[in-house]
């Protein structure tokens, strides 16, 4: 009797795509996509604050190299990830754009020390919030965030103007370049458009003379970031309160992006798991910003474009992305030419960000529902309470200075009145409690 045929042998599976490990010459070209699309943010985010704090060029190298040094970081923390911290997904790292705007405020009213000291606290916050996740995220909905971002927005429209006003050639140059690049470009190249916007706003500075050149001193070939750059932290749990309010709503966002980016790769999303390792990873870097001068660290979906646009799954991209800026941010020679820009090309970009930032708050409110009687009463005064501090600051002057930290800044005056009124009102999904 003849014996049956003996069946084929499965053919070994690869490894899931998330883990795919590329050849060095493809890795690099790849690695180095990300790195352009994620650039603007850090380069911006760090102009916007030394011009908020009026840092010298040298201090702004210094500043640079740091946050390309902790975006790296925490790109190659998400990619690998250590000890349940990380979400091993293709994540790249950036300066939180409203965290920014936060800690400018935070500057402003309080101190560099103070801000330095509010990021270390709300960092914190995060990590030991982390075991309720699943009970704070669902407090902030659309409806809160849209309505604080619009809020932030508006506030540091304010703060850039006067840098943009020091020159007003190059500063609308940039503005106007920027803004036909996000109309007109796409991909990649429309990420891109600020860093375009400001190269405009200094060819026009290089060919008119109407700003100068900042000189930015030094020889060094390796710039290490130096720790406590304004001081040591002052702790200030009422200064602090916007950044710690902003590190609890993270999770919302983190939320979102954890499990867009596990569908992209492929892999099936588990929030329960792994939006805590993604924030873990982000509270990390942020004590780490807290002790070399920056704001918090936020992970970003940004690059998810290009994972899609190339279909290359693997975080082993994102980790070589994160060893280039780690490298970057060494290398003193490429800080130091980064902070000789002129002053008002940083602020015209800086109203483009901040321009942006409102928008997205608009953007955000649209998610909820406008005709519904609640949501409009949250919305009107969220912003009544955001923007009075910026029309009529003279009207918080005969309160006492706990309670003007509170409500004499729009930011955390805005954050608590949404964040309060919204839970009191059953907004909590975004939609008004049945009566």
């Amino acid at each position: 009797m003849t014996p049956p045929p003996r069946s084929a042998a499965p053919a070994a599976a690869g490894p899931p795509a998330v883990d795919e490990r590329l050849p060095l010459l493809r890795l690099l070209p790849l690695a180095a996509q990300h790195v352009l699309a994620m650039i603007a943010s850090p380069l911006s985010s760090v102009f916007l604050i030394a011009a908020g704090l009026h840092l010298s060029p040298g201090r702004t190298a210094s500043l640079l190299s740091a946050t390309l040094v902790l975006c790296g970081a925490g790109a190659l923390l998400q990619s690998f990830g250590v000890l349940r911290t990380g979400a091993r997904l293709p994540f790249m790292m950036l300066p939180g754009g409203a965290a920014v705007a936060l800690f400018l405020e935070t500057a402003r009213a309080h101190g560099a020390a103070t801000a330095s000291g509010s990021v270390l606290l709300a960092a914190a916050l995060l990590l030991a919030v982390l075991p309720l996740y699943g009970r704070l995220v669902r407090f902030f909905p659309p409806l809160v965030m849209g309505t604080t971002v619009l809020v932030i927005g508006v506030n540091m429209v304010r703060v850039a103007a006067p840098s943009a006003l020091a020159g007003r050639g190059p500063a609308l140059v940039t503005i106007a370049a920027a803004t036909l690049c996000f109309l007109m470009l796409r991909g990649v190249w429309r990420q891109l458009s600020v860093l375009i916007g400001m190269a405009a706003g200094t060819v026009t500075v290089a060919l008119t003379g109407g700003a100068a050149f900042r000189g930015v001193p030094g020889d060094a070939v390796l710039a290490l970031p130096r720790p406590f750059p304004y001081g040591v932290p002052h702790l200030d749990l009422l200064a602090a309160l916007p950044l710690m309010v902003f590190a609890l709503a993270s999770l919302a966002e983190a939320t979102g992006q954890t499990v867009l980016t596990s569908e992209a790769v492929g892999r099936s999303p588990d929030p329960a798991r792994d939006v805590p390792r993604t924030a873990r990873a982000d509270a990390v870097a942020s004590l780490a910003a807290g002790l070399l001068g920056g704001t918090m660290m936020v992970t970003s979906a940004e690059n998810i474009g290009i994972v899609q646009l190339t279909g290359v799954r693997s975080r082993f991209v994102t980790a070589a992305a994160g060893l280039l800026l780690l490298v970057s941010g060494l290398l003193a020679p490429v800080t130091r030419l980064l902070a000789a820009l002129p002053a008002p090309v940083v602020g015209g970009a800086a109203l483009v960000i901040y321009a942006v930032i409102a928008a997205t708050g608009i953007e955000m409110l649209r998610r909820t529902e406008p005709a519904d009687r609640a949501t409009t009463t949250v919305i009107a005064l969220t912003l009544l309470a955001g923007l009075l501090p910026v029309l009529a600051p003279q009207l918080y002057a005969p309160l006492p200075g706990w309670a003007r930290t509170l409500f004499g800044s729009g930011v955390p005056a805005a954050a608590l009145t949404a964040i309060a009124l919204s839970a009191l009102l059953g907004l909590r999904s975004g939609t008004r409690r049945p009566a």
